[in-house]
């Protein structure tokens, strides 16, 4: 049973890491393609025009990704989780449905529209046109949270006699504590995926002297967003969502934290260290007194529960894997900040387009802010275990009966190996998406 629970647990965790890393661009660009696109009309300037139809390229591709990694992640809920499906589809079914039908065909529809019908629709109506790719974009990410929120903090439920969850509140789903922090935070941390990725090409084209016109505008628009976001992502939302499961799950935020301890008269922030399981303690640790309460209570000697406080039987399951992916999410988003006040001051300065190590920096840059989501999503989902439904189902009882582990690990390989085709051929079209540049040359119609 531990063998086929941690083969379904690796496929789940290797499907969902690669397609979000789809969406996470998507959500956040089309949000600046309707900047863009709001600039054109403003302004007239036609670079403008060029920039969000060659952004929604790159869009539509990660789009078409998203949707084709998409598939595998609905079809484990019937294989792979099929008891967790049947008790709890009642509830989480309502919002996966709406995300599909609602979402997802907003999203796509306006989609083509777009690429395909600036002429038909004229520039106003076209504007309109990404604008709801835009709203069907983020709206696919608030339903995607409200079940995710669901599982975190399950409201608006009863369990029946069978075993089964009902919704008895249906507004409950929306109102629930968990969802706003949790969707800020994470639109935020879309934003910088994409906000890092335009100021990436902008700084590439300035740095290989090509495209120079579309490179300031790109990395102009790059950093604004990105010191904007960065910022956001942790205050006010991450402080948000970390009072939430100080709230909600005290001991998921001690094993985050690494307070194995409780400590009076306040706790402190930990910024380096590691988790030694068998003392319960952190080694070679670098810390700063007292900064933690301050941060979570508003108060310099507020008490921090420790995992001492809570029984070994609901701990993390990965207590040294949520520490380290918590604290590459926080390490990586405080870098963030860095990169882009200083961005940001150098743009002030009228500095940015000549300076060619902060270019440099910028353009190596690109790999990390997937990374940082992706920790954020392996903290969100480690400090939840070992629960499918937080205090209320166990990994063990949401398992497939009938799927041996054997056919769970060869699944898995050959997702692997049908995964690194498809990143292989998605890189390859992406990157000749960018090298020819934005097209120049339109008939324009207001």
């Amino acid at each position: 049973m531990e063998d086929m629970i941690l083969y379904n647990r690796l496929q789940f965790a290797f499907t969902i890491t690669f397609h979000y890393l789809f969406p996470q661009l998507t959500m956040g660009l089309s949000l600046m393609i309707v900047y863009f696109k709001w600039r054109f009309l403003r302004t007239n300037n036609v670079i403008y025009n060029d920039t969000a139809k060659f952004w929604m390229k790159i869009f539509a591709l990660n789009f078409a990704m998203g949707v084709v990694t998409g598939i595998p992640m609905e079809f484990q809920f019937g294989t792979n989780w099929a008891k967790f499906s049947e008790l709890t589809g009642g509830i989480i079914g309502q919002t996966l449905a709406m995300e599909g039908m609602f979402s997802f065909f907003l999203e796509s529809s306006f989609l083509g529209m777009f690429i395909f019908g600036e002429k038909l629709l004229g520039q106003k109506l076209h504007f309109v046109s990404g604008l709801l790719v835009f709203i069907g974009s983020w709206a696919s990410g608030y339903l995607i949270l409200a079940t995710h929120a669901w599982m975190q903090h399950p409201v608006g439920y009863e369990i029946l006699e069978n075993g089964k969850f009902v919704l008895n509140n249906f507004s409950a789903l929306f109102s629930n504590p968990w969802l706003m922090p949790s969707y800020l935070h994470n639109q935020a941390g879309s934003l910088i995926t994409a906000s890092f990725f335009v100021s990436a090409v902008g700084a590439f084209y300035l740095l290989s002297n090509t495209h120079k016109e579309y490179g300031y505008i790109f990395l102009k628009s790059g950093v604004i967003f990105g010191v904007i976001s960065s910022i956001a992502v942790a205050f006010p939302t991450g402080d948000m969502l970390a009072k939430n499961v100080v709230k909600h799950q005290p001991v998921t935020f001690a094993a985050m934290e690494g307070i194995f301890e409780t400590e009076k008269g306040g706790s402190e922030i930990v910024l380096i260290g590691q988790p030694d399981m068998e003392n319960k303690k952190l080694d070679n640790k670098i810390a700063v007194p007292n900064v933690l309460s301050f941060l979570t209570y508003q108060r310099w000697h507020a008490t921090i529960k420790g995992l001492n406080e809570f029984d070994e039987d609901i701990h993390p399951t990965n207590v040294p894997g949520l520490y380290y992916s918590y604290h590459i999410m926080a390490g990586l988003g405080t870098i963030f900040i860095g990169i882009m006040v200083i961005a940001t001051f150098l743009l002030w300065r009228k500095k940015l387009y000549s300076t060619k190590w902060i270019l440099w920096i910028l353009m190596f840059a690109i790999p990390f802010p997937y990374i940082a989501n992706t920790a954020g999503w392996y903290t969100a989902e480690l400090g939840r275990q070992p629960w499918l439904v937080y205090n209320l189902m166990r990994m063990v009882d949401g398992v497939s009966p009938t799927v041996s582990s054997g056919n769970t690990l060869f699944t898995l390989l050959g997702f692997v190996g049908l995964y690194l085709l498809l990143g292989l051929l998605f890189l390859m079209l992406v990157l000749k998406i960018i090298r020819k540049g934005p097209e120049t040359k339109h008939a324009l119609n207001s």
